[in-house]
């Protein structure tokens, strides 16, 4: 969609177009309900689409159906969570994956079940194991101390618990993948068929299935270890465990980006400005990983892959596709042979053009290297991963026409007392500065960037978090829902 002159994507020297979809540019168009939803709800605001999360879902389905495969999809609700996710994850008919007791408990309470739901927390603790046995929902064991604790709450409550084992440790290339979640591949086969299952040390556990997630985003490497786990499968189900899943985890590259020469041309410019000690592209020369130690380059960036050739759909059909040299047959045919149904937990995919985060200006200033500062009413911690920096241009909108190109430079920062609340660290390019009370938006930021490192740090509120379905009405500020406000069924 054409650009109007009220708003304008920022232009940094080294561009970073992201992709965007026809509800954020209608939502640009119409700012009187951005700022009716903001002075609502305060800013941030996060606007969630719920017929994009659906899209997203179908292509998924379309996928696996593609190959006649058995499957199930979860969200990975760690990566957003808004209620309102949960209840559109299965509206659009697809699970949800759970990682602490609170995500399992609400995520029941909004209408999840055994059959939609799984637990895979990092640390399993008694009310969460509980919890999920007591509802029937799966979870997935990491260590022999989730055995004993599991076997202990189900003994006494008397209900078996359904179970997955997580794996890890598959050789890939003569190289054994390090991960320190999950039990040894080459070990788990013989653990479960000497302590689990009638008369053994674990008689309250149900072997169902098996788990992993690994590291990276090789499809290579999920393939070779999604064959290893097909012959673990098999073995376990010759000597009597209802096997029936494989679950790949999440990790699913998706893009980010209109232009992979722009993202070459950003990386390549990053690393001669760091190596020249001439780095004007970012705020105060942060080389995003990249260090100039004796005269050499050091590091790596240490972002996100902003842009994928590969992504969503071809990479599943890149790790489905791949044959395996022993047997002959592609990973799916394998799959289909073996009876396993499929299943994954992505997150960040599944958020591909899902959300947006506004901001409201609130005051402009140069700082001592002339510098402009323009500070909004949000902080880092309600925009940031785990990452160096979030790298797609904002847009910018105005309350009037732009009618002389100045082409000011600016860095957005947050509210935190910290020299490094600096929202993005990139210097970005206005056709003019900001005025007080005009707006920021920062798009595609549903997946981990909204609330995964959020904190109420200075007693800040968290940020607002809203629900739009769409519409082929006018645009108006009643089309978006509150999500805090979404009913927990009791």
């Amino acid at each position: 969609m054409e650009e109007k002159k009220m708003y304008y994507k920022g232009k940094p020297k080294y561009q970073l177009t992201p992709k965007t979809s026809d509800w954020m540019h209608e939502l640009f168009n119409n700012q009187s309900v951005v700022k009716g939803l903001v002075e609502r709800y305060g800013s941030p605001i996060n606007v969630h689409h719920l017929p994009s999360f659906n899209n997203n879902c179908e292509m998924y389905k379309q996928v696996f159906e593609s190959y006649g495969l058995k499957y199930r999809i979860f969200y990975a609700r760690k990566a957003n969570k808004s209620r309102g996710l949960v209840k559109q994850a299965f509206a659009s008919g697809i699970g949800v994956d759970t990682a602490s007791f609170k995500e399992l408990e609400q995520s029941l309470a909004l209408g999840g079940n055994s059959e939609n739901l799984v637990l895979t927390a990092a640390i399993k603790t008694e009310p969460q194991i509980e919890l999920a046995i007591k509802n029937g929902v799966p979870i997935i064991l990491d260590n022999e101390d989730e055995c004993v604790l599991t076997q202990a709450i189900a003994k006494r409550i008397g209900q078996k618990a359904n179970v997955g084992f997580r794996i890890s440790g598959f050789t890939v290339d003569q190289e054994k993948l390090y991960s320190r979640f999950g039990f040894d591949v080459d070990e788990v086969a013989n653990f479960i068929a000497s302590y689990v299952g009638e008369n053994k040390s674990f008689d309250m556990l149900s072997v169902t299935g098996l788990h992993f997630h690994l590291d990276g985003y090789s499809t290579y490497q999920r393939s070779v270890s999604l064959v290893a786990s097909v012959q673990i499968f098999s073995r376990l189900k010759e000597k009597g465990y209802a096997m029936s899943f494989i679950d790949i985890g999440g990790g699913i590259l998706m893009n980010y980006l209109e232009d992979e020469k722009e993202w070459n041309t950003f990386n390549e410019q990053l690393k001669k400005s760091v190596l020249e000690d001439s780095n004007d592209i970012t705020f105060n020369n942060n080389g995003l990983g990249f260090r100039l130690e004796d005269s050499h380059l050091r590091g790596k960036l240490n972002t996100y892959p902003f842009f994928n050739a590969i992504n969503k759909e071809s990479f599943i059909r890149e790790v489905l596709d791949f044959v395996d040299t022993q047997s002959g047959l592609s990973v799916a045919s394998l799959l289909v042979k073996n009876g396993v149904e499929l299943r994954i937990e992505p997150g960040r995919s599944l958020l591909d053009q899902v959300g947006m985060t506004i901001a409201k200006v609130i005051h402009r200033k140069k700082d001592a290297k002339g510098q402009w500062l323009v500070g909004l009413e949000m902080n880092m911690s309600q925009m940031m991963s785990s990452s160096a920096d979030f790298l797609l241009d904002p847009f910018m909108l105005y309350n009037s026409e732009v009618e002389k190109n100045e082409n000011v430079d600016v860095f957005f920062t947050g509210a935190y007392c910290l020299e490094r609340d600096v929202l993005l660290k990139r210097k970005i390019t206005l056709p003019r500065l900001p005025a007080i009370g005009e707006y920021v938006a920062f798009v595609n930021t549903a997946g981990y960037m909204m609330h995964f490192f959020e904190t109420e740090a200075h007693l800040f509120e968290l940020s607002s978090n809203l629900m739009f379905t769409g519409s082929n009405e006018k645009l108006s500020f009643f089309q978006f829902i509150d999500d805090a406000k979404i009913a927990l069924e009791q």
